[in-house]
């Protein structure tokens, strides 16, 4: 199960230059390598990751689209800045969103679907145990991916990954002030195993509410930070 998951994790490879500079963004911006507020220069970007001006100018305007950088009339494009009135907004919708999400993949998640998802929930055990930040994050991303899939809703499987990487900014937020990501790791794994259980027994309403208490819980837990 767990080399099945891996091997997943393989084929996951960029299929164009855009989507290289994207994926290298995402993962530079989620990871506070590039800090918030910080400008993003087309030119000194091409330069530092070693691909051309236009795969560049797309990837930057998919993260436009997503929230993760602004764009300011004759300043140029920034990492965005979250208020704390922002993130309240953020997890008000990831409770809407990833509760409905959850409740939709109890009521048409075929046994497939369920399987795949109780295999990456011990593939991000195995993660955790090994320190692999890397790898688990991936899994995690895949977990929400094919949990939207399962809930069968167009509007949501496109909604979720997009929704992730704000996510995952904040995921690294909060291990950043905490000292550490193995805590939040914890409680994501909490959540992952409640959906799991929730989904085998087909309790749609229980999938919802383990998503909901997630999502509020890492609210309470990031706003001291803000």
């Amino acid at each position: 199960m767990i080399i099945e998951a891996a091997a997943r994790v393989d084929e996951r490879v960029p299929r164009s230059l855009a989507e290289h500079a994207y994926q290298r963004l995402v993962h530079m911006i989620t990871r506070l390598e590039i800090l918030a507020g910080a400008p993003l220069v087309e030119k000194t970007l091409t330069e530092e990751l070693g691909i051309g001006r236009t795969p560049v100018r797309e990837a930057l305007q998919r993260l436009a689209a997503e929230g993760l950088i602004c764009h300011l009339p004759h300043r140029g494009m920034f990492v965005c800045e979250f208020s704390p009135k922002d993130v309240q907004y953020l997890f008000e919708f990831r409770g809407l969103i990833e509760g409905n999400m959850a409740r939709l993949a109890g009521r048409r998640a075929s046994d497939e679907d369920v399987e795949e998802l109780a295999e990456i929930h011990g593939y991000l055990i195995e993660a955790k145990k090994d320190g692999d930040v890397d790898r688990y994050v991936t899994q995690l991303r895949w977990f929400y991916e094919v949990q939207a899939r399962a809930a069968e809703n167009t509007y949501i499987i496109e909604t979720v990954p997009r929704m992730f990487n704000l996510h995952l900014w904040l995921w690294f937020y909060l291990a950043k002030q905490t000292g550490g990501w193995q805590d939040l790791a914890s409680a994501d794994l909490e959540m992952t195993k409640g959906v799991v259980d929730a989904l085998r027994g087909r309790l749609d309403e229980y999938a919802e509410l383990v998503v909901k208490l997630y999502v509020s819980r890492r609210h309470q837990e990031i706003e001291p930070y803000l």
